[in-house]
């Protein structure tokens, strides 16, 4: 049994993320996660919110409470829409966690003695209309870039590259707008990756078999200008981890915190903890230092291209500097951005469907089969409601749905509720078996090489293979001159329900579920030997008919969409 750690970016606390944060990371996790499952190996699946940093405490101002009063709200809040997309985290933990303050120390300290942090005096901008520092994302300006007129303080949104406030063209206060800011000095800890640059460039060059999306970034970063650059890893704010060496005061440090992308990563260890500490398993290090079992584990990270840089950087810098044996990442399975309706999704501009608004049009299993068989892989992608509304009917209703809705309706009509006996199969089901084996290796290949769109079209057209069969076989045509043949026909299309409930259930969970429970099965058995697969259920075996698996989206419908989702939230 292979064992697959997985885990996906963690959403900042900022409010509902919306479905191109969906897409990006946490949705594809969750499919990559459940597969494994399925197939029988050993999964532990991570996330937390993102909960350090200025988004929350801009966030927290904005709704009028206390930071972490706020983030142990919105933490619910995401935990539940989480929920509801049926995302199967074994934990969804917390950045504030005291596990994380106590690793982000602990971090901080060890690199500390191997000579891999400096104090730096620096200039910083300070708004006197404020009274206080501005770091990253407390200022917006210009790019210099590519001349985005909304970048942060800490990276452009337009083009991902990584900034210092000072470098922005015509700055400004997020909180007040003031544009009178000033240069102040102050003292920071930075971490030293120009030091590690070559062991860094060393690993990711090893990585062969990463997408060209990953790597171009992260070499984009070692190389462009001046190269891989020290980065500064605290920040004057009062929300967030608090600058220690260790488990030691830092001198000179008072007052300060760890910069959020300094500690965001190491949240995914010590979410093992928090899972471990919320009784839900019994040893993390077995997931997480080599020197304890993890060296037999594979590692995949999912998340937006933005994340890219910290993830290939940043936080190896961090893993390969501390010198100890923690497990370092496999395999980075990035994304591009999935744009709305000619635009951009944006959760601090509310533009876009979010999370929580899509639950209440429609059930999870709509959008999870929209957004990973469109999923933003080779280029950026764009969601219409047109393509919305035409994949759902054409794929979920028309295909799966319409075979499952014909053949137990046909099979009750003639048969009863019952798997019917008799006759025996001929060239044609052989033939269908060898395309179903076909289709679904080539499924499962997709789905190893982390695939999403190419393993959403190989699981369709498996679908499609059922319905193609029917309309050769007809049973309905069959069964008035030879009811036994019509009988092997349907013995052979319910099993083929049930086949296509279990390798759907990755992508469609729900609908997988319902099926299986219609069928009045609990073999959900990976069809390893598709010829037994397809014998699961034996003659006699009774079932009843199912609800309508997926219903169709009208037009009026989707143009009443139009109208309430029209970029604004």
């Amino acid at each position: 049994m292979a064992r697959h750690l997985i885990t996906s970016a963690i959403p900042y606390i900022n409010g509902i993320k919306h479905l191109g944060n969906l897409v990006g990371s946490q949705l594809p996790a969750d499919l990559f996660a459940r597969y494994q499952r399925a197939r029988g190996n050993e999964v532990l699946f991570l996330c937390a919110t993102d909960e350090h940093g200025t988004p929350a405490e801009l966030a927290a101002a904005k709704a009028g409470k206390p930071v972490a009063e706020y983030c142990a709200e919105m933490h619910e809040v995401q935990s539940k829409i989480a929920e509801g997309f049926r995302l199967s985290f074994d934990h969804f933990g917390r950045s504030s966690s005291p596990q994380n303050h106590r690793l982000t120390q602990h971090f901080a300290g060890v690199l500390a003695e191997r000579g891999l942090i400096r104090e730096v005096s620096e200039t910083q901008m300070y708004s006197p209309t404020d009274g206080r520092y501005l770091p990253d994302r407390y200022i917006e300006g210009t790019c210099p870039n590519c001349g985005f007129e909304d970048a942060r303080g800490d990276q452009c949104d337009n083009c991902t590259k990584q900034l210092d406030p000072v470098e922005l063209i015509n700055p400004r206060s997020v909180i007040s707008g003031a544009t009178d800011l000033e240069m102040r000095e102050t003292k920071h800890l930075y971490l030293c990756q120009s030091q590690i640059k070559d062991e860094i460039e060393a690993w990711i060059d090893s990585k062969s078999d990463w997408p060209v999306l990953t790597t171009s970034i992260a070499k984009k970063w070692l190389h462009d200008g001046d190269g891989l650059q020290d980065r500064g890893i605290t920040r004057d704010l009062d929300w967030g981890i608090p600058v220690k060496k260790g488990e030691e005061e830092w001198p000179g440090m008072e007052g300060k915190v760890f910069y959020v992308w300094f500690d965001a990563p190491i949240e995914y260890i010590a979410c093992a903890q928090e899972w471990v500490d919320a009784g839900k398993g019994d040893d993390w290090e077995r997931w997480w230092r080599t020197d304890k079992g993890a060296e037999d584990v594979t590692y995949t990270q999912f998340m937006g291209k933005d994340n890219v840089p910290f993830h290939t950087l940043t936080f190896p810098a961090t893993i390969l500097g501390s010198g100890e044996p923690w497990k370092l990442v496999d395999y980075i399975k990035s994304f591009n951005y999935l744009n709305y309706d000619g635009g951009q999704f944006s959760t601090s501009r509310g533009r876009g469907v979010f999370m929580d608004q899509a639950l209440e049009i429609l059930p999870a299993d709509y959008w999870r089969w929209w957004l990973l068989s469109h999923a933003p892989e080779s280029s950026d992608a764009e969601f219409t409601w047109e393509n919305f509304q035409s994949s759902v009917n054409k794929d979920l209703a028309d295909v799966l749905g319409n075979f499952a809705s014909r053949v137990t309706k046909f099979c009750r009509s003639k048969f009863g509720e019952v798997v019917p006996e008799g006759g025996t199969m001929g060239e044609l089901e052989t033939k269908l078996i060898a395309d179903l084996a076909e289709k679904i290796r080539e499924y499962e290949a997709q789905m190893e090489a982390h695939e999403v769109r190419k393993a959403a079209g190989a699981l369709r057209a498996a679908w499609v293979l059922g319905n193609e069969y029917l309309q050769e076989a007809a049973p309905w045509s069959t069964f008035k001159t030879d009811p036994e043949a019509a009988a092997m026909q349907i013995r052979l299309a319910l099993n083929m329900i049930r086949l296509y409930a279990v390798i759907s259930s990755p992508f469609i969970p729900d609908a997988s579920a319902q099926l299986l429970a219609a069928l009045k099965t609990e073999d959900d058995g990976w069809p390893g030997d598709l010829d037994a697969a397809l014998s699961t259920l034996p003659a006699g075996h009774a079932f009843e008919v199912p609800e309508v698996t997926f219903r169709k989206i009208t037009d009026a419908e989707r143009e009443d969409w139009q109208e309430r989702f029209a970029g604004t939230r």
